[in-house]
């Protein structure tokens, strides 16, 4: 559809037609044609030359325009006259990040790319993933956001305040892109495992979007990130002067939800029926309200507890195949019992459910949680939030977490706290002693709020423990063996999971649609990856993983019939990668 549209280049009275350069291009640059519905009718993009050319991130290419390039649009002069390749030019950025020994210095470097050159940045990080990842997301997005006050250059995304009530439409509106597919939004009050940091969490929805379109291949003009700003309850950001939120306590209640409700009201109508919105770090008790209230009429996403369930999901698949048996044959423990907690688990049981037939109800039974109280038990039922009462089981009261798994005797343990340091020595050699591979994941971010590091998993179990963490854990040597810790990152599944979506015109989420994404993922994990002990493949490969998990999830959709975008394509996993865009360089000639 690219190739029937006409862009026009101009300086005053400086034109240049683009139509033949996008028929060139169609098949290298098909990002454009799936993931949206298109006009036939030709439409005209005005980009400016000269100066203002070089200060647009979505066209600038730096020292790659070439001689003819900066001839036709007013560049001699304000380029040095070397010529640089986009691969030369990312060996130089990459160059310069490696020579920073903070990480937040690589994170404000990375930012600074994105907003000057907006295709070199995602090449970059398409092609270093693995390396740049951390920087982009957990843990470094972590310290970005406490300290976004001090960095904060130029907006990269909305912000929607209570000043804004009543004309939130109007706000959304201000933003230059109009085909919006994908929104991440959250309103700051459980960054990571970090609690409250109010409109510094805008840090989020940025690097989550830069992975949508990196990982995912959603066009970047497509992603919105937004913060939704109803104040903080952080006096260390209240007494900032250099805080860029609202200075007053959080709103609660009906304050709260009628701007929610406003929020999703305009988005729909400005936005249309398919807009994917994922909420994201919202506090327990706003998290699972928002979801349920607007999952039926909107198409909703929580990655913290969608997104963690469907990876830690994908996880458990795989580690079958080392320590054997299915999933009804084990028993799971969880300490952290709020959104990523009880989302892991209700997932499970719905995956146990549709293996075995039994009902949700029974197959919730194999699975225990603990929280700040203890061990969640029958005789707490009455005082529980209700996102923990399905999880209320027969027994005696325990508060040490030793002493349950002593008790419960799990094969997994799952780590969903946001507490550091809580799988102790004693805790990881109980369940080594109770299994000969003991499963376990400590899943909080960022790296300092990790339950356990991989060093201490490995060295306690004796090297016996099948270890997977929130964020990045380096290789470990143990008794002459290194293992190798996988990351049970979400980055695996959204990006994938909202391609799928967005691609197959689907306008609801629906649980099975989770279980399609874990089953994707887990199928992905290769013999080569088993033998070092890992349960995730390798980010390397993530958008041809990304493109199988996007195929699958929209299968589901069409299957469900959810699915709006007919007919349906016969290869979905090829339909995916053509839906991809591309960071590649284009010719302005």
């Amino acid at each position: 559809m690219e190739g029937a549209m006409r862009k026009t280049m101009s300086s005053g009275s400086v034109h240049m037609e683009m139509e033949d350069i996008d028929n060139k291009f169609q098949e290298a640059y098909g990002e454009h044609n799936a993931t949206e519905d298109q006009l036939i009718t030709p439409w005209t993009v005005s980009v400016a030359s000269g100066y203002s050319l070089l200060r647009d991130p979505i066209y600038n290419k730096g020292l790659s325009f070439t001689e003819k390039e900066r001839d036709a649009h007013y560049l001699r002069g304000l380029l040095p006259p070397a010529l640089f390749d986009q691969e030369l030019q990312e060996r130089r950025m990459m160059h310069n990040l490696r020579n920073y020994d903070v990480p937040l210095h690589r994170y404000i470097a990375l930012m600074d790319l994105q907003e000057r050159n907006e295709r070199l940045f995602y090449k970059l990080l398409i092609d270093n993933v693995e390396e740049l990842l951390p920087v982009v997301y957990t843990p470094t997005v972590g310290e970005a956001c406490q300290k976004y006050g001090k960095i904060y250059r130029r907006p990269q995304g909305l912000f929607i305040s209570l000043k804004e009530k009543g004309k939130i439409l109007e706000v959304l509106k201000n933003w230059p892109e109009r085909n919006i597919q994908v929104i991440v939004v959250t309103d700051g009050e459980r960054i990571l495992g970090l609690g409250d940091l109010g409109c510094q969490g805008m840090g989020i929805p940025v690097g989550k979007l830069s992975l949508y379109t990196a990982l995912g291949g959603i066009r970047p003009s497509a992603c919105l990130p937004i913060t939704i700003d109803v104040g903080t309850n952080n006096e260390q950001l209240l007494n900032d002067e250099f805080y860029i939120g609202l200075r007053h306590k959080r709103a609660r209640g009906q304050e709260y939800m009628e701007l929610l409700d406003e929020f999703m009201y305009a988005v729909k109508k400005n936005y249309g029926e398919k807009v994917l919105v994922q909420f994201e770090d919202f506090a327990n008790h706003n998290a699972f309200e928002l979801l349920a209230r607007y999952s039926s009429s909107h198409l909703v996403f929580n990655d913290d507890i969608q997104g963690t369930a469907s990876v830690v999901v994908a996880g458990l698949l795989a580690a079958l195949k080392l320590v054997g048996g299915t999933l009804a044959e084990h028993t799971f423990l969880f300490l952290g019992a709020g959104e990523a907690g009880t989302g892991i688990a209700e997932l499970i049981a719905l995956e146990i459910s549709k293996q075995t037939g039994a009902p949700v109800e029974e197959t919730r039974k194999n699975i225990w949680l603990v929280d700040s109280k203890g061990l969640i038990v029958r005789s707490r039922f009455e005082s529980l939030q209700h996102f923990k009462k399905p999880w209320a089981h027969d027994h005696e009261s325990i508060k040490d977490l030793h002493d349950v798994v002593q008790a419960i005797r799990p094969t997994v343990l799952i780590g969903t706290s946001g507490v550091g340091k809580t799988f102790t020595k004693e805790v990881v050699e109980a369940m080594a002693s109770i299994n000969e591979k003991p499963l376990i994941l400590a899943l909080s971010n960022p790296t300092s709020q990790s339950e356990c590091t991989a060093e201490e998993a490995y060295t306690w179990s004796q090297g016996r423990a099948i270890f997977a963490s929130g964020s990045p854990f380096d290789p470990v040597e143990y008794d002459g063996k290194v293992f190798v810790p996988g990351q049970a990152n979400n980055a695996y599944i959204f990006p994938g999971f909202g391609l799928g979506l967005i691609m197959s015109g689907t306008i609801r989420v629906h649980d099975d649609m989770l279980l399609a994404a874990s089953a994707a993922l887990a199928a992905q994990v290769s013999q080569e990856n088993y033998d070092k002990g890992l349960i995730y493949p390798p980010f390397t490969n993530i958008r041809k993983i990304s493109a199988n998990i996007a195929a699958k999830v929209a299968a589901k959709a069409y299957e469900l019939g959810l699915a709006s975008r007919l007919p349906r394509p016969k290869d979905l996993v090829k339909f995916a990668e053509s839906c991809m865009y591309s960071p590649r360089y284009r010719s302005y000639l």
